[in-house]
């Protein structure tokens, strides 16, 4: 089953979901303002999804903007961003579809089909 981490008022948030469930995909919903991941699931979707982890970031939300990150991450490690990330999920971009084998981060449609038609 996929997991899906998303946010109630975001609306690519709530066009990932409808776009999901219009295609039938098996998913349980996460908020991710009220069950934040953890640095640990934080680092294993990173690897899953061989991104950057400075993609994992918000980078247009306000909090992101009200702690000067765009400056402040450069100088940081990994393990103090995936912890940053971990204390407050308005920092972590969304939506992210876990599944299996990969993780995909920010609503993408070309992408996001291709995972569900290899399932």
């Amino acid at each position: 089953m996929l997991s899906f981490v998303a946010y109630p008022k975001c609306t690519t948030c709530q066009k990932a979901q409808k776009w999901l469930e219009s295609r039938g995909a098996d998913f349980a919903l996460r908020y991710i303002k009220e069950d934040n991941p953890t640095a640990e699931e934080l680092r294993l979707w990173r690897e899953k999804s061989g991104l950057p982890l400075k993609r994992f970031f918000n980078t247009s939300g306000l909090q992101y903007k009200a702690l000067g990150l765009k400056d402040r991450l450069p100088g940081m490690s990994e393990e103090e961003q995936l912890n940053l990330l971990a204390s407050d999920g308005m920092l972590v971009k969304r939506p992210i579809l876990v599944g299996e084998d990969f993780v995909l981060v920010g609503f993408k449609e070309p992408d996001w089909l291709e995972h569900l038609e290899r399932m």
